[in-house]
């Protein structure tokens, strides 16, 4: 898997986003006019997250499996599937922002801190029902199938992650667990809906839906690891808020088991104590990390996750869209934001 650079994982993703400029400005239509509400908090809180940029890359998988597969990827099912899955991940953001009491996303105000805890909660409950209702109107079962079980495997990774908080003896088979079901599994739904749009076959559907199920574990592990090398000014948060909010990820966890004992022992009352000096915490425990490797070792796994991925795509037939797909399995793991 080729390394990308910072600014090289800067132009990939402008060039992407090039690539899929219709399609975007198509995503981007079709949620102004889904997020539209009479409600005046609901439309004040729709209008900030939609401005509020992002990756948007669950709707661009639905859009690069539609095109690998042979779907017109500007046809209205494949936008409502990709605006679909862009309602459901920003719902869960907004609530996941209230629960980890988090400030800043993306370089800004979160919408809790800009309109309230309640406003968040009970707007993210209207984009989910939202969701629901653009799903319906594809009309196909298959996609509610997928998509609701889809949404409650992401609310069950929630609350795992939430019992999962300060506890020093989480697993890496724990830690997978969470992942799979809190990141991975929109993901995964995200390849296999843009394989139901082109009226693929289910083994087509099923390489599709590992893909980008193996690319949404490289992608968190990644982001795991950027909390703690990453570069605060593109990041659009602050360096260390894993830590400051108590989540076991990789790096911790492996550190937990590599490092000696005096760095265990450091780690160990850094968790236990994650609002307390939180930066004096943070360079600690990075100098522990960076001694015992855990966080290239948790990169490499990463890579791992990302090259197989990219042999899921081996019997698709050649296309740009293909070779996109390919390129986010070195984006994802070689970003810096």
């Amino acid at each position: 898997m080729p390394s990308t650079s910072g600014a090289a994982s800067q132009s990939t993703a402008t060039a992407l986003a090039q690539f899929l400029a219709p399609e975007l400005s198509a995503l981007d239509r079709r949620l102004r006019a889904t997020l539209s509400s009479d409600v005046s908090l609901v439309q004040s809180v729709a209008d900030y997250i939609v401005t509020g940029g992002g990756k948007r890359l669950r709707p661009i998988l639905v859009f690069l499996s539609a095109k690998a597969a042979g779907a017109d990827s500007l046809s209205p099912a494949v936008v409502d599937l990709a605006a679909t899955v862009e309602l459901i991940h920003t719902a869960t953001l907004l609530h996941d922002d209230v629960v980890d009491e988090s400030s800043l996303r993306r370089g800004r105000a979160t919408a809790n801190a800009a309109f309230g805890n309640a406003a968040s909660v009970l707007v993210g409950d209207f984009l989910y029902s939202r969701s629901f209702q653009v799903m319906v109107g594809v009309g196909k079962m298959r996609v509610l199938e997928l998509l609701s079980e889809a949404t409650n495997r992401i609310a069950e990774g929630e609350v795992m992650q939430l019992m999962a908080l300060g506890r020093l003896d989480l697993s890496e088979d724990d830690y997978m667990s969470v992942i799979e079901a809190k990141t991975a599994k929109l993901f995964e739904a995200s390849g296999a809906l843009g394989a139901i749009a082109a009226g693929a076959s289910t083994g087509t559907e099923r390489a599709l839906a590992e893909y980008a199920r193996r690319l949404g574990v490289a992608f968190q592990i990644a982001d795991d690891v950027l909390d703690y090398r990453g570069e605060a000014n593109t990041l659009g948060k602050a360096l260390g808020d894993d830590l400051a909010e108590g989540k076991l990820t990789l790096p911790i966890i492996v550190a937990l088991k590599r490092a000696d004992a005096a760095g265990q022992q450091l780690i160990r009352d850094a968790m236990s104590n994650p609002h307390g000096d939180d930066a004096a915490h943070f360079a600690r425990v990075m100098a522990v990390l960076d001694g015992c490797g855990a966080l290239n070792a948790s990169l490499d796994r990463a890579k791992v996750e990302a090259e197989r991925a990219a042999t899921e795509l081996a019997a698709l037939p050649d296309s740009e869209a293909r070779r996109w797909m390919l390129e986010l399995c070195s984006y994802s793991v070689g970003r810096n934001v």
